[in-house]
C-alpha cells in the first residue's frame, strides 16, 4: 500500500494478524522490503504485525533530489511519522544496515516510540566511532564510504551491467533483483545520497539507548568490526544481548532468516 508522510508517498508493505504487536522493519542499502521477506512467516507465525517499508529514495514517491535531504536525522522523522499515519503509538523496530543506523537515533532519541530494538549488522553510532578512531582497520573497512560519496558512484556500480553491485551482492541467490531495481530513474542516486547526506555531528551525540535491545552482529561482516561489536554494549542502558552469528556475511536477514527471526522473537517475548 501506498502511505503518506511529511509530503511523500512511500510505499509500505503489511502482513500477518491484525491485531499482533506491530513490527516495523527497516532495510539498508541496496536493498529494499524484500530483504526481509524470507522472516516474515516467522514472524506471523508467532502473532506479530510486521510492516516493511521502501525509505527515502527507494519509494518513487519519496525521492527528494537533493543530497542534504537524505541527513540520518531526515530517515529518523520518516519513520515518526510513517508511525503516526499508521496509527501506532509505539512498535517494536527491526534495522539492518542503514536501517540499524536509523534504528539506533529512534531508540536513543525517542524511546516512548520505540518497544524493543534490533539493529542487525551496524552498531550504536557512538560504538563505531571509537572503533574508527582507535582501530586501523575499522577505518579501512569504510573506506568505500568515501566512493559511495563521490559523484562517480552511480557510473562505477552500474558499469558493465551492474558488475561491482553483483559483486558486492555475492552472497545473495538473489541479487539480480536488487540490481535491476537500481536501473530505475533516480533510483540508485536516492539510495547513495544516504551517504552523501550523512553528517558525523548528527550522530556524535547520540544518547545512551533505554529500551529492550537486540544487536546481531556477523562475524563475516566486510564492514563492522569485533570492536565496534562489542562496545556497542557501553551504549545500552537496558536488557541488552549481543548476539555474534558465525559464518555469516553482512547480508544476515537474506542469509539467516530464520536465525534472525528467532532473535526478533526472543526479543519481543513472543
Amino acid at each position: 500500500m501506498e502511505i503518506k508522510a511529511r509530503g511523500m508517498t512511500f510505499d509500505l508493505y503489511e502482513g500477518g494478524p491484525s491485531d499482533g504487536e506491530p513490527v516495523l522493519l527497516l532495510h539498508g542499502f541496496p536493498q529494499d522490503h524484500r530483504e526481509f521477506d524470507a522472516m516474515l512467516p516467522h514472524l506471523h507465525a508467532a502473532g506479530l504485525r510486521t510492516y516493511t517499508v521502501d525509505q527515502r529514495g527507494y519509494s518513487p514517491g519519496a525521492r527528494p533530489g537533493e543530497a542534504a535531504a537524505y541527513r540520518i536525522t531526515e530517515m529518523t522523522a520518516d519513520v515518526l511519522a510513517l508511525l503516526d499515519a499508521l496509527g501506532l503509538e509505539s512498535a517494536h523496530i527491526v534495522g539492518h544496515d542503514w536501517g540499524a543506523s536509523v534504528g539506533w537515533l529512534l531508540a536513543a532519541n525517542h524511546p516512548g516510540r520505540v518497544r524493543t530494538l534490533t539493529a542487525v549488522s551496524v552498531p550504536h553510532p557512538r560504538a563505531m566511532m571509537l572503533a574508527m578512531r582507535v582501530r586501523a582497520s575499522q577505518r579501512a573497512r569504510m573506506a568505500y564510504f568515501q566512493v559511495f560519496r563521490s559523484a562517480s558512484a552511480e557510473r562505477l556500480l552500474l558499469a558493465r551491467n551492474g558488475t561491482l553491485l553483483r559483486w558486492m551482492l555475492r552472497p545473495l541467490h538473489h541479487a539480480e533483483q536488487y540490481v535491476a531495481a537500481m536501473h530505475e530513474p533516480g533510483r540508485l542516486t536516492g539510495s547513495l545520497n544516504w551517504y552523501r547526506g550523512y553528517r558525523t555531528a548528527d550522530v556524535a551525540d547520540t544518547p545512551t539507548v533505554t529500551v529492550p535491545t537486540t544487536y546481531v552482529w556477523s562475524d563475516r561482516d566486510g564492514v563492522v568490526g569485533r570492536t565496534a561489536a562489542l562496545r556497542t554494549a557501553d551504549w545500552v542502558d537496558a536488557d541488552y544481548q549481543l548476539v555474534a552469528m558465525r559464518g555469516v556475511s553482512h547480508w544476515v536477514p537474506e542469509q539467516a532468516p530464520r536465525e534472525l527471526a528467532g532473535f526478533v522473537r526472543s526479543r519481543i517475548g513472543v
